[in-house]
This record gives structure tokens, C-alpha cells and sequence, in this order.
């Protein structure tokens, strides 16, 4: 005893040095057995002894399911001491997001700590003293000021949140602003308080990062430990895992994308996901490779999707039975406590047991609902991957079912995981043969096509890219005399100009124009080109004294495979049937009319129609001093033929493109966790 107490006074003696928190090195002296942890889980305690010593007080920890959370934490709480200044700060609270969450945490600490006192406040049932060494709260309780109260600052040395991506959310910034005058309300009336000691507030999560953009930064200073579920299952802390892929008949491209968190909205998801064909191939599947298994959960989309899988279960006269957010608490616990027993082999659920279920003997997960969150989808995955040797579990069977008609962006599925193929074939595969694949696709030169489908860079699907067209689709570009498309001087010498969109015309000096439109294949006919006459009529100030089109109606003139055999075919017929002889040399490119200056009225024209658009604006009024007929009749011709209207719908479509693109990039990054610390940024309005 007096070595253990010459320890505490060294601890004391140290504090003094750095009077923030103060740690005792080793286990509570009032502890009935040592409690032997997992090496990272004593280097996770190592690194927020580190950071809270240095002075941080609001730090995070990232571990993934499995790894024994709740043990780190209270763990940690063991060796939180009370502050100098405020020598009585002895209790502690933890923060949770459910009842079960609750009731875990409240077992652990009394099995590990049995001497603590230790009690939950939660709903009607559950009232605490306030008082007591740990309470366990939910934030929903606490959300009320008088169950809020009990809790006064000056009593508390810590504060542990669990599931702690929640933390940056408008409900538990009310709650965590009482605590800790640096976390801001969101209600901008109220004063932060005034408290005579700083108290630590440590937040672990499985997944620590938002979808929803919410800035974890203004809750936490910084992440001092992270440890990814792949890194777990490879030194085997979690569960052996095999995984199956399956293509189902769905297509993803259609599905509404929510804008807060990037995922698949959940109705319209389902529109695609449950369908008797889909819904027949979950369970077909099970059969196939998992009806041995002893104790499956399914994950699906709605209430709605939950009920149909599970008659669809029972009609292969399988006892599957469901929980949803409604399901009765008493009711929950039954089915919750049965499934753990073993008394029925499947469980399925809509985002009830994606978080904080602590149901050990599962061993197999199906993963019945795509999602475009890697965190949700570890999450799920996860449920499945504590160790229980005490029920005869070996492994988990992952069963996850992929998108077989188009690719769409961002969809996270097991082969995308580990960077593969989306379309590879995976079926009772182990982590150590995945990563085996992707090595061997690094050692055969495919790095660049295992990094595209790396869940980070998805998104980036490659564009088609031609070889043969060139498009300057801005109207107003002098680049080639304006020509919008230097491809097509190699296929005629006259000057026929690009209007976006595969679209040519040709000028016929005031007897009117040829325009060659490209036509999409159909069922009966390939792709192909078409071409018009249009003559003129009238002269165009006649036609405008009148009020009329100053065109005849277009007549069809040939129909050709390419656009090489369009344009060839279209320059005979102007040179026979419209501009006949030497007047025929005024179509060419070089004909020396178009050298000419620009009259005013050309100038006018295009100065008008540029008006306060900003498109290479610069260049355009710099060249519109030197601008020449030629150049002034192409921008012109393009203008009239809806080249301005396509780039502006073109370069809008790559605006929003960009804009999208770079909130799914905003998206992912939220979702990679990373050691170090975190940025505030901007809080959405309450």
C-alpha cells in the first residue's frame, strides 16, 4: 500500500507542474481485480493521457465495433483524478443515444468497478440522484432543464460521450454548452457559464465524422486515436469475417440522393430495393450460403421493406422476425434477448441495430440496403464482428448485394472496400484474400485501376473522350476564326462552322444555310447524320418590314453514316444547287471577303449578344477592334444556331457538376478520421 500511495503523491507532485487534469498511472485503488486491456486499448488510454496532460479538454477517440469501447472508457474514467482547484469533482457522466446504449454501459461499470455507485437517468423509469460516482444519461433526457440540473458542474471531474458523431448536433451542443463555455449553444440568449474548473469531454465513436457537415470541430479539438475495423480483423481483435457479393437486378441511377447526408433517400431507394425479385434473392441467398448460420441480422430500407423480407423469410418457412423504430421497449428487449439466445435465426431491422448493438453471437449480417456512406456501411458490417467463441462462433458471413445494371457513384459495397471492382466476383472470401487481390493487381502495374474504385475516388468516373473532335462550343471564341470546331477544316475547305453538340453550318452567302444534325440510333436504324437546305425568301429587311421569317421551309437533303460523307455530300449540293460557278469560290475559308474588317453592324451585333456575359470576355473586347468579316459571319451564324443556349445549358450542367462533385468530395472527406486535430467550420442553423 504505501508504494501505490508514493506513486499517487508522484502523479500529485506532476500536476502541479500541469494543473489541468490529473491521471492516475494505474488502476483505481478501489478496484477488486486489475483490469487486463488489450495493448492498443492501453496505448488508446496512453494518447488521452498524453493530449488531456498537455492541456486539450475535448478530445475523441475512434475505435470500431468490437473493440471494447465501453471497457476503454470507463477504464478511463478510473484514472481520471479530481482536480486540484475543485478537490470534490468526483463523479462522472456518460452520455448516450439509447436505453440499451445506457443499460451496457451501467453493466460494464458495475462489473468492472463494483464498489462504484452507479446509476441511469433515462426517461420516466430511470431517475438519478445527480449524485452518484458514474451516471449514465441519455441525451434526450438530459435535454430537459430540471433532469439537466442534477448535474452541476463544480461535482464533475469528466464527461464521456458515446456514439459520439452525434456530439456537433444542435441537441447535444444545448447539452455539452452547460459543461464547457467554448462549446457554443445554439441558442444565442443563453450565457455560457462560469465554472471553477475545466472538465474533460472525451467522445468515442465507431465511425467519428458527420454526413450531415455538422463541423465535429466545434465540439472536439481533436481526434488522439483512430483504429480502422480492417486493421482489427488483420491482428485478429475482431472475428474472422468471409464475404459474398451478389449482383441483384437493380438499378441505382435513379435514386434521390439526400442533400444533408449524401445517402440514398430511404423512399426512393426502396422503390428499387423491394421488389419480390430483389426481396426472393436475399433469401435465396441465405439458403444458398448461410442457412447454417445460427443467428443473422438484416439490414434494410423502411419499415415497409422490413415486413415484406421478413414474410418473404417465413415463407421459406424460416423463423425471421423484426424490429423497428416503433417496435414497443419492452418488446425490443424480448426479441433482442431471444435473438441472442439463439431461439430464431433471423433478425430484421431498419436503423435500430446499426449503432450500439452489443449482440455478440451474431454470424452473419446482410446487407440488404445499398448505401453511399462508408461509415454506415462499417457500421452494419460491424454488428457482426465481435468475437463470442462462448456460442461456437468462428466467423461472420458478410452478405452484401451490388448494383448490376449501371455504376453509379459512390455506392460502398464489399469489393469497393478494398479498392476492387465493383463487378468482381466475391464469394466466401476472407479479409487476408482480398487484400491479397488488391496486391496482386499492385504487383501486375494495375494501380491506377485499383485506386479508381477505391471507396475515395468512386465518384470519379471517366468521361468518354474522343479523339477525332475538337468543340470550342463558347460562341464568342476567336480561336480559328471562330470556327467553334478546327476538326472540320480537314474535312472541307469551306466554312462550315461548329454550334455545339455535333451541329455544322454552312453559310450560303444570303440564298440561305445547310445545317448537318447528328440523329441517335433507335431500334430500327445506327446513328447517323442529317442534312437541310434552308433557303432564304425575303431579303431580311423586308422580311422584318413584314414581320415574317425571311426562310422557306428546310428540306431534307442527304442522309449519311458519318460526318465526313455529310459535309462532302453537302458541299456538292451547295456548289450545284445553291452558289453556282465562281460564286461558289465565296463559301471557301479563304475566300477574301472574310479578311475584310468587320462591318459596324457585325461589331454591333456581337457586342449586343455578348452583352454583360462575362465569357472570355477580355479576349473578345480586345479582338472586337481587329475582328474581320469572316470571324464576325462565323459568331454570328453560331450565335443564331443556338450555340450561346448550349454552352450556357453546358456550362451550367459543369457548374452544378462541380458544385456537386465537390460536395461529395466534402462528403468523403467527412468520413475519413484521421489522428490530429479538428477545424471548427460552420454550424447549420438550428
Amino acid at each position: 500500500m504505501p508504494w501505490l500511495l508514493q506513486q499517487l503523491a508522484l502523479v500529485q507532485r506532476a500536476s502541479l507542474l500541469r494543473p489541468v487534469f490529473r491521471l492516475a498511472r494505474y488502476v483505481s485503488t478501489t478496484s477488486i481485480l486489475p483490469i487486463i486491456l488489450r495493448p492498443y486499448q492501453e496505448s488508446c488510454l496512453d494518447a488521452c493521457a498524453a493530449a488531456l496532460e498537455v492541456g486539450a479538454s475535448r478530445i475523441g477517440v475512434s475505435l470500431p465495433t468490437g473493440s471494447g469501447k465501453t471497457t476503454v472508457f470507463i477504464s478511463l474514467l478510473s484514472r481520471i483524478l479530481p482536480p486540484i482547484e475543485s478537490p470534490r469533482a468526483k463523479r462522472s457522466l456518460i452520455i448516450v443515444n439509447s436505453i440499451e446504449l445506457a443499460r451496457q454501459s451501467a453493466a460494464q461499470a458495475e462489473a468492472l468497478f463494483p464498489e462504484w455507485d452507479v446509476e441511469i437517468e433515462q426517461g420516466v423509469k430511470h431517475k438519478a440522484t445527480g449524485l452518484a460516482d458514474v451516471t449514465i444519461a441519455t441525451y434526450q433526457t438530459l435535454l430537459q432543464t430540471q433532469r439537466l440540473a442534477k448535474f452541476d458542474p463544480k461535482g464533475l471531474k469528466a464527461i464521456i460521450i458515446d456514439e459520439a458523431h452525434h456530439a456537433a448536433a444542435p441537441r447535444y451542443r444545448r447539452i455539452l454548452s452547460h459543461f464547457d463555455p467554448k462549446i457554443r449553444n445554439p441558442d444565442a440568449t443563453v450565457e455560457p457559464p462560469t465554472l471553477p474548473h475545466t472538465i474533460p469531454i472525451i467522445g468515442f465513436s465507431a465511425t467519428f465524422s458527420r454526413h450531415d457537415g455538422l463541423a465535429l470541430g466545434s465540439v472536439f479539438e481533436r481526434i488522439v486515436y483512430h483504429r480502422d475495423f480492417l486493421e482489427m480483423i488483420r491482428e485478429q481483435w475482431l472475428c474472422d469475417v468471409r464475404f459474398t457479393s451478389v449482383r441483384a437486378n437493380i438499378n441505382l441511377s435513379e435514386v434521390t440522393v439526400n442533400s444533408k447526408t449524401g445517402d440514398f433517400n430511404a423512399t426512393s431507394l426502396a422503390h428499387v430495393i423491394n421488389t419480390d425479385t430483389v426481396n426472393h434473392l436475399v433469401v435465396q441467398t441465405w439458403l444458398d450460403r448461410a442457412a447454417t448460420r445460427k443467428s443473422t441480422l438484416v439490414f434494410c430500407v423502411n419499415l415497409a421493406h422490413v415486413r415484406e423480407l421478413t414474410n418473404i423469410f417465413r415463407g421459406f418457412g424460416i423463423d425471421a422476425r423484426y424490429i423497428y423504430s416503433r417496435t414497443p421497449v419492452a418488446e425490443r428487449k424480448s426479441l433482442i434477448n431471444s435473438f441472442k439466445e439463439g431461439a430464431f435465426p433471423v433478425l430484421v431491422n431498419c436503423a435500430i441495430l446499426t449503432e450500439g448493438a452489443d449482440i455478440p453471437n451474431i454470424d452473419c449480417i446482410i446487407v440488404a440496403r445499398p448505401t453511399r456512406s462508408r461509415n454506415v456501411f462499417a457500421q452494419m458490417i460491424g454488428r457482426g464482428m465481435r468475437q463470442s467463441p462462448s456460442t461456437g462462433k468462428e466467423d461472420c458471413r458478410i452478405i452484401d448485394f451490388v448494383d448490376s445494371t449501371s455504376r453509379v457513384a459512390g455506392v460502398i459495397s464489399t469489393p469497393t472496400l478494398f479498392g476492387l471492382d465493383p463487378s468482381e466476383i466475391i464469394d466466401d472470401e476472407t479479409t487476408e484474400m482480398l487484400e491479397q487481390r488488391v496486391a496482386d493487381a499492385i504487383a501486375g502495374g494495375e494501380n491506377d485501376k485499383i485506386a479508381s474504385y477505391h471507396p475515395d475516388n468512386y465518384d470519379k468516373v471517366p468521361n468518354p473522350k474522343s479523339i477525332s473532335y475538337t468543340d470550342y462550343e463558347n460562341p464568342f471564341s476567336l480561336v480559328d476564326q471562330s470556327s467553334g470546331a478546327p476538326h472540320i477544316a480537314k474535312l472541307s475547305s469551306n466554312a462550315w462552322v461548329g454550334c455545339g453538340s455535333d451541329i455544322y453550318v454552312l453559310e450560303c452567302l444570303g440564298k440561305g444555310h445547310i445545317r448537318i444534325e447528328p440523329v441517335e440510333a433507335d431500334e430500327e436504324n445506327e446513328a447517323h447524320f442529317q442534312a437541310y437546305f434552308t433557303p432564304a425568301m425575303l431579303h431580311k429587311g423586308t422580311a422584318a418590314a413584314f414581320k415574317m421569317s425571311p426562310f422557306m421551309r428546310s428540306r431534307k437533303i442527304l442522309t449519311a453514316v458519318n460526318l465526313s460523307d455529310a459535309v462532302r455530300g453537302c458541299d456538292t449540293y451547295a456548289k450545284t444547287k445553291v452558289v453556282f460557278g465562281p460564286m461558289a469560290l465565296g463559301l471557301l475559308r479563304s475566300a477574301k471577303w472574310r479578311r475584310a474588317p468587320a462591318s459596324e453592324s457585325q461589331t454591333n451585333f456581337v457586342a449586343k449578344r455578348r452583352g454583360v456575359s462575362s465569357i472570355e470576355g477580355d479576349e473578345l473586347e480586345q479582338g472586337l477592334g481587329s475582328l474581320t468579316k469572316g470571324e464576325a459571319a462565323n459568331i454570328i451564324t453560331r450565335l443564331k444556331h443556338g450555340a450561346k443556349k448550349r454552352y450556357d445549358k453546358k456550362t451550367k450542367a459543369e457548374q452544378q457538376a462541380a458544385h456537386k462533385s465537390m460536395k461529395e468530395s466534402r462528403r468523403k472527406a467527412r468520413e475519413t478520421v484521421q489522428v490530429g486535430l479538428l477545424h471548427g467550420g460552420e454550424l447549420s442553423p438550428v
